[in-house]
């Protein structure tokens, strides 16, 4: 796309001035990058901040959030609105397949009697409560090992979604007959068309929001396996190696880290090896 002018206008949307410096501010805060290329979408999704304000046109919201005075409540809105929230239950399905025909195994050969897994950009919930489905299924049929998921992400209102755990039923299509069965609550209502995470499984996976751009993760204890895919393509080189080192940071010796399958750690001077494609152990 070619630059925009200095001067130029873009009508009832973001001025180049503007889009610069609030495109500086979203990847100050969240590490994702907006090129011009974004202006379009960005201006769609602010519109409705723009409405819910009454302000009178985008460039007003932008001198707003970027001010001395705008509270941390929008900028939280800012965030949820230019943020984008690609998910499905069994998507990449080689990871769950690793995870239950490798990994869980061996953890039960060693005696481990309880698992902890961090979904770290968990949008509305459909990679944790995956996660939970196969090792519930695992430790049933095994015997143990008990697990806890935490599972985070930046966006609340995604966030918000992922703890009520209902979904429209065509979304639950990947899910294992199986599973689906153990798993899903259909509605008692035919002319309902969603569906609900049974609360057994629900109160095996704690939500909370975490920026992947702060220093530190506050998430207690080193955990066993980190799942933080298709995150990273998001963020430029530089932010991928800080982040992922973060990641690895809180994964104990053994422990498993997934990416997304679109995604490369290559060059990166990291504490892990890979195991499988786009699965990673820390030595």
């Amino acid at each position: 796309m070619p630059a925009i002018p200095a001067t130029a206008v873009t009508g009832d949307g973001i001025s180049p001035r503007n889009f610069k410096k609030l495109s500086a501010f979203i990847y100050g805060q969240s590490g994702i990058r907006m090129p011009e290329s974004k202006l379009t979408m960005v201006e769609g999704r602010l519109r409705r901040r723009v409405r819910a304000l009454g302000m009178p046109s985008l460039d007003a919201y932008c001198e707003h959030v970027l001010g001395d005075g705008v509270s941390d409540e929008e900028l939280v809105h800012l965030i949820n609105a230019v943020t984008t929230n690609k998910t499905d239950f069994f998507r990449e399905p080689r990871h769950f397949d690793y995870l239950q025909e490798t990994v869980l195994p061996q953890y039960k050969r060693e005696g481990q009697r309880r698992i902890r897994v961090w979904s770290a950009a968990c949008s509305t919930g459909a990679e944790p409560y995956t996660i939970a489905m196969v090792l519930d299924d695992f430790a049933q049929k095994n015997g143990g090992p008990d697990y806890q998921i935490l599972a985070t992400d930046l966006d609340t209102e995604v966030l918000s979604t992922a703890v009520k755990g209902i979904y429209p039923a065509e979304l639950l299509a990947p899910v294992p007959p199986e599973l689906h069965r153990r798993y899903i609550l259909r509605p008692r209502s035919p002319e309902r068309r969603d569906v609900r995470i049974s609360p057994g499984l629900r109160s095996k996976v704690a939500f909370g929001r975490l920026n992947l751009m702060d220093d530190h993760y506050p998430i207690g204890e080193p955990v066993d396996i980190v799942f933080c895919r298709n995150v990273l393509i998001y963020f430029d080189k530089p932010t991928q190696q800080k982040v992922v080192s973060r990641l690895c940071a809180k994964l104990r010796p053994g422990g498993y880290l997934m990416l997304g399958h679109s995604e490369s750690i290559a060059g990166m001077n990291l504490p892990v090896a890979a195991v499988a494609n786009t699965v990673f152990r820390r030595n």
